[in-house]
């Protein structure tokens, strides 16, 4: 499958600080994926948060930004999972365009609240510890929250998700915007993991490698990493810093 490369292009929020993505030109170069679990998983980086997985029950769009032109080349949506309510991780305008009839969507309950009636429907709220499940899929929502004094404003206790999506006994761990919690440091057997790291609105690079030697996922995509100020994170930084805790991938965010 082949995109043509746009340009990730943010602008800075003067309320609150945020990183929020524009509308996306399209990729001129060939778009990589990765596979797992002996083919049976198929991950497509798309931008910074939004990535496509296929899975043998589905296909799962996280976070999906930007020009829906930009995921033409992908399977129809299955299953949407949107971690919270900032714009480069929820837009309804794309999310109108790639829900299908079909579509089953998870988000936080503060993006629910923000949702259109229309896009409610086949939608479900899910508060941190809280699990869905649609047949052999299991959805758990991990606290996603910063822990760091400063950066608290950025995403308070209790608002944001992150997800534990389960399918065929493969664990893949979406971190959304977060530091270090404990529900994440206590993850268990997680196959797959995606970890945030920018600022100031995250983590840093080393704060995702210690998280990754305490959790221990055999594969982790470092996603999310570009950052405000100078708070842009190296992925490739981060790989040294986890040393052989884990597989780190690289995918083509930028």
């Amino acid at each position: 499958m082949t995109h043509t490369r746009r340009s990730f292009l943010t602008q800075t929020s003067a309320a609150v600080g945020l990183i929020t993505v524009l509308p996306f030109a399209a990729r001129a170069d060939g778009h990589m994926s990765d596979v797992f679990a002996d083919g049976a998983i198929k991950v497509h980086p798309i931008a910074h948060a939004s990535f496509v997985m296929e899975t043998p029950t589905g296909v799962f769009y996280v976070d999906p930004v930007g020009d829906p032109a930009i995921y033409s080349d992908m399977p129809q949506a299955d299953y949407i999972l949107v971690t919270h309510e900032h714009g480069d991780h929820f837009n309804v305008d794309t999310l109108t365009a790639l829900k299908g009839e079909a579509t089953q969507m998870i988000t936080n309950p503060a993006v629910f609240d923000k949702l259109p009636d229309a896009l409610k429907v086949g939608t479900q709220a899910l508060s941190n510890g809280e699990t869905a499940m649609w047949g052999d899929i299991t959805i758990d929502a991990i606290a996603a929250h910063n822990t760091t004094e400063d950066r608290m404003n950025f995403h308070p206790v209790g608002r944001d998700n992150g997800y534990v999506v389960t399918v065929a006994g493969f664990r893949t761990y979406i971190s959304g915007d977060t530091e270090p919690t404990s529900e994440m440091l206590a993850l268990k057997d997680i196959d797959l993991a995606f970890l945030c790291m920018n600022l100031p609105f995250t983590q840093t690079a080393e704060q995702a490698a210690e998280a990754v030697k305490v959790f221990q996922p055999r594969y982790v995509y470092p996603y999310h990493y570009h950052g405000r100020d100078g708070g842009t994170q190296d992925p490739q930084m981060f790989a040294s810093l986890v040393g052989e805790a884990s597989d780190v991938k690289m995918g083509a965010w930028y």
